[in-house]
């Protein structure tokens, strides 16, 4: 990605971050605002770790490390579409309202959700890519196995996020605590959660492949 459109993806979640802040934060979804940022913070280090051959070893394993604990922010704001229900949008009639507060809302919620899940998700293809790179195994199967990985682990994240409410600033303060309750999570209904979040973004790699390749005939064309 050029300096250009990062500098853009950084200038509208600014304004965006804002404008949730003045327009939103007093409202039934003041939650967003929070999840938002926390959803920019991996795609903001994702842009420090792609094709870097000069960047220092350490660095790049501390930032790839500091990207994995916080990249499960970034898709989780796609579970939050389920608190569209608290808008309460069916009518008597069993049609949606048309109202104005409840759809200003409902785009709100869906503006961040997009935003953050495929921007993020843009940035954790990259990152598999560049630690592909680092332990020399640079070939499209070994990138498929890599971002497969990467969305499992970004699957048991959204787990331990929505239904542990565990965030990862917990973790780093007590790290043995937690690791002791991730070894005790597991049951039917976490692994199903965690297939179905799998699912949703190995549907959402697919998307982006076919895109991706699409883009790259038409520039050799």
């Amino acid at each position: 990605m050029t300096k250009r459109k990062i500098w853009q993806i950084r200038l509208f979640f600014l304004i965006w971050l804002v404008f949730i802040k003045l327009f939103i934060k007093d409202s039934i979804f003041g939650f967003l605002l929070l999840n938002t940022f926390l959803g920019y913070i991996p795609i903001e280090v994702s842009f420090h770790i792609g094709d870097k051959p000069k960047q220092n070893i350490i660095v790049f394993w501390l930032l790839t490390l500091i990207w994995l604990m916080f990249y499960p922010n970034a898709p989780y704001i796609l579970t939050d579409l389920l608190h569209l229900s608290w808008l309460h949008p069916n009518g008597l009639n069993g049609l949606l309202k048309l109202d104005s507060h409840i759809w200003f809302l409902y785009t709100s919620l869906l503006i961040s959700a997009l935003t953050c899940a495929f921007i993020g998700f843009w940035g954790m293809i990259n990152v598999a890519k560049a630690i592909n790179k680092r332990l020399h195994l640079e070939n499209r199967f070994t990138d498929f196995i890599m971002t497969s990985l990467l969305i499992f682990l970004s699957s048991v994240g959204l787990y331990i996020g929505r239904f542990l409410r565990v965030h990862t600033v917990y973790l780093l303060a007590n790290p043995k605590f937690y690791f002791k309750l991730f070894l005790n999570m597991w049951n039917q209904q976490m692994v199903i959660f965690v297939i179905l979040m799998t699912i949703i973004q190995l549907i959402i790699y697919w998307i982006y492949t076919i895109i991706a390749t699409n883009n790259y005939k038409k520039v050799e064309k």
